[in-house]
């Protein structure tokens, strides 16, 4: 009888071995900082090697968290360097603003491809693997990009590197999230924004360090670096595990258990949480009543997981469409249009930016596990809209000549930092570690991919029409319709986001199955949530 089995069957209600969640447990977790009380050389003996121990493992899934993450710079990198390289492309190949638009807005449409195909591949072949095949799809698509001789051959590694990206940006919060402790997954999950800002950031340097050659070389170079950072991912395959969770789903029991082990630190504590992933795996692979496909259950979901998808999809959709992809891609022209008007100057503004964006990414990871997710997406979300106001304000000052162009160039850069600064601090990060925080064992890879698709459409329709609005009704214009769609965002945060904050994936589970919890800015306390819940509410995952 495995542990699911024996858990399920013991016990008043049938979940007699599994703890009520947010009760105290009796082992000793990773993520604690003050040890039980213990008495005699023996027991601090002991106690010292434990606390050994659970510092090693913090220090692997680290590590495993870094390595995961590396596709991420691959995205960063392609968004950061294409503000410059559509500069000399333009020149090179004589390109037209609406192939400008599609050359940009396509990796973002052709990545949802990739995002939809990594949930089923995921489930398939594992989440490591998943995260491989993402970077050898990329190379492939950046080799082709580099020595394009024409537009169209331009594309076709456009599309390939999308497709790449669209397995990457899905399958790495996935995977961190489920090797995660709940205490630090909030920080963890947000390595894959890190990974972003740092790739967006080295492609800004990129595009100003290269920028001195010729027209036909620069760009290509500029391509070409970004091929380097997938080659590490190729190491981190000797390093990092399989998910625990994918293993209990394929019923490789002993292989989750060795895993558990080295990422906890405590086989007692490992025990504990291999039980109650078996119980959610048993839930999540149809043993008991559920016998739906995944797709069948997102396209006709129960109140709970309705619920879940409004939250996941929500906020993935809002993280775009408040305009940051059109900020960091258009930068340039954004500062153009304030007055700035020599290449080099335009790309050492936009390097300010990344600096700005990569900064603040590092202050929400180090508060998203302390203070929470909903507080720092309330100062997100409002203090991007106060930035795209105030852009939008000063860029139809300095158009109708009402400000001096130094105090508008000034205002203008110093909102642009703004807006990608407050969107580092929340939205960026909180947006992807929710995506694969609140979803049931069983639809998390679908439903996290469908999240990926939402977040990529949102962020092709941006890029895609940018040019286009700002020529119909100006660059201004176009800030001040995403400043009102920032300021609904306020309003999403406050209705549909529940605050996760130390809740095990399974506790959330449970959150959601209440009929009020975490709705409407109201967070319910775990020691009112039973696991039983899971069952008796209606989340048969």
């Amino acid at each position: 009888m495995g542990l699911a089995e024996e858990a399920i069957g013991n016990g008043e209600g049938g979940l007699g071995r599994i703890p009520r969640l947010g009760a105290k447990q009796k082992y000793i977790r990773m993520d604690a900082q003050i040890l039980e009380e213990t008495t005699g050389e023996g027991n601090n003996n002991g106690m010292n090697k434990d606390s050994d121990r659970i510092s090693e493992s913090r220090r692997y899934v680290i590590a495993c968290a870094v390595f995961a993450s590396l596709n991420s710079v691959l995205l960063g990198y392609d968004v950061g360097v294409m503000s410059g390289c559509i500069i000399f492309i333009q020149k090179d190949l004589h390109i037209t603003e609406v192939q400008q638009e599609v050359l940009i807005g396509c990796l973002s449409f052709i990545s949802l491809i990739g995002s939809l195909a990594a949930g089923r591949t995921s489930d398939s072949i594992g989440r490591k693997w998943t995260i491989a095949l993402a970077a050898v799809i990329f190379q492939i698509g950046a080799v082709i990009m580099t020595f394009a001789p024409s537009f169209t051959v331009l594309i076709v590694g456009r599309l390939l590197a999308g497709i790449g990206i669209g397995f990457g940006i899905m399958i790495a919060p996935v995977y961190i999230a489920e090797i995660s402790p709940a205490a630090t997954r909030g920080s963890l999950s947000s390595f894959p924004e890190i990974f972003i800002n740092v790739g967006i950031l080295l492609g800004y340097i990129s595009n100003y360090a290269f920028s001195g050659l010729s027209v036909h070389i620069s760009w290509r170079v500029m391509l070409a670096v970004g091929i380097f950072p997938s080659v590490f991912i190729g190491f981190a395959l000797f390093v990092i595990p399989e998910s625990p969770r994918w293993l209990m789903m394929q019923n490789r029991v002993d292989e989750a258990r060795l895993v558990l082990i080295k990422i906890i630190g405590s086989e007692e504590e490992a025990a504990e949480r291999l039980a109650e992933i078996e119980v959610a795996a048993v839930l999540s692979t149809g043993k008991f009543e559920n016998t739906k496909t995944v797709w069948s259950e997102i396209l006709k979901p129960s109140p709970v997981l309705k619920r879940m998808l409004i939250t996941g999809l929500g906020i993935q959709c809002f993280q775009q469409i408040t305009g940051i992809d059109a900020t960091v891609y258009y930068s340039p022209t954004i500062l153009r249009t304030a007055g700035i008007q020599s290449d080099n100057k335009l790309l050492a503004a936009t390097v300010a930016v990344g600096f700005a964006k990569t900064i603040f990414i590092l202050i929400a990871i180090l508060l998203i596990d302390r203070v929470g997710r909903k507080p720092l997406l309330y100062v997100s979300t409002i203090g991007m809209t106060v930035c795209l106001f105030g852009l939008a304000t000063s860029l139809y000052l300095l158009d109708k000549g009402l400000v001096s162009t130094p105090a508008g160039i000034a205002v203008a850069i110093a909102t642009v930092c703004g807006n990608v600064a407050f969107f580092s601090v929340g939205m960026g990060p909180i947006s992807w570690v929710m995506g694969s925080e609140i979803y049931p064992l069983r639809v998390r890879a679908q439903a996290a991919a469908l999240g990926s698709v939402a977040n990529r459409v949102s962020s092709g329709v941006v890029a895609m029409s940018f040019l286009s609005i700002c020529d119909a009704i100006s660059v201004a214009g176009a800030f001040f319709i995403f400043g009102v769609l920032s300021a609904l965002s306020v309003a999403f945060m406050y209705r549909y986001v529940p605050e996760t904050r130390g809740k095990s994936l399974e506790q959330i589970e449970a959150l959601f199955g209440d009929e009020n919890g975490g709705w409407e800015g109201k967070e319910m306390e775990l020691s009112d949530v039973k696991y039983e819940g899971i069952v008796n509410k209606g989340l048969h995952y």
